[in-house]
């Protein structure tokens, strides 16, 4: 473990301090899919490969672990991939964990300069690493990819399309990142042109969402149809269609995922029950 993370490791360890503990993209829980009892002892005696201060509120000393692939969970715990906890996890340890993940990944990819490739630490006073070459001294800070994901409608009808990575008969909103130099407006459009050749008006901001796998930020959107017939991008789209409010595919039944907010939205405003 690097010096700077064996600093954070004995405040972690310190009275008053609370601490994540992943492996990869799993976290670990109790058998009930919990806050572990256990992670103090746990944390002391397997050294972890990292430990980085995740901030918190004040009077809050809040961290995040990273140990070893091959590491065992401790007796009546597990660890479990965050994607199926997020539905189940309370909000404050949801929000805990998506954001540790995120910096854990920020940590492991920016251990060295990308300007001058010298050593990069921790900032003690902030989220950051800064480069130890003192003519470079670049900071660096956690990376945020935008994504637009949006739902467009034609009356009680949604677009849903299929990538071909998905599980049988599953369907989604169409997602794609947002360019450089590009609004998140246009990438709307430009997306669901690629994707499917269609036009759209009428864009409306929803909500937005982080997605820590590995830093994307969803920033969900409607949209009216305005025109074109669907042509699928190969390699990127196996089947588009509209779907009537009624007769909706299946979807992915993850509640927390910007899909399930958006779905939930327009079967709402259609007076339909919702899928949340």
């Amino acid at each position: 473990m690097r010096d700077d993370h064996s600093t954070f490791l004995s405040a972690a360890l310190g009275a008053g301090a609370d601490c994540l503990i992943f492996r990869g993209n799993q976290l670990l829980v109790d058998a009930a899919g919990g806050p572990p009892s256990v992670w103090r002892d746990y944390l002391a005696a397997v050294a972890p490969l990292r430990v980085i201060p995740t901030g918190g509120g004040p009077g809050e000393a809040c961290f995040v672990a990273e140990v070893a692939r091959e590491a065992e969970a401790p007796r009546d715990h597990e660890f479990r991939h965050l994607k199926g906890l997020l539905d189940t996890l309370p909000r404050a340890l949801r929000e805990r964990a998506v954001r540790s993940l995120e910096l854990l990944e920020f940590d492991r990819a920016h251990q060295y300069c990308g300007a001058c490739g010298s050593m990069t630490i921790l900032k003690p006073d902030m989220i950051a690493r800064v480069c130890t070459n003192d003519a470079c001294a670049r900071e660096h800070f956690p990376r945020v990819s935008p994504v637009v994901i949006m739902a467009v409608e034609r009356g009680p009808e949604i677009l849903l399309g299929r990538s071909p990575h998905f599980a049988p008969g599953l369907y989604s909103t169409l997602a794609g990142f947002v360019d450089a130099g590009e609004s998140a407006e246009d990438a709307v459009q430009r997306e669901v042109f690629e994707e499917t050749g269609l036009h759209v008006r009428n864009l409306r901001y929803v909500s937005s969402q982080p997605w820590p796998f590995p830093h994307a930020l969803m920033l969900g959107y409607r949209a009216e149809y305005a025109g074109g017939e669907i042509v699928c991008a190969v390699d990127e789209i196996e089947d588009a269609r509209f779907f009537h409010v009624d007769h909706l595919p299946p979807v992915f039944p993850m509640k927390y995922a910007m899909a399930s907010v958006l779905l939930d939205d327009f079967c709402k405003r259609h007076g339909r029950p919702g899928v949340l």
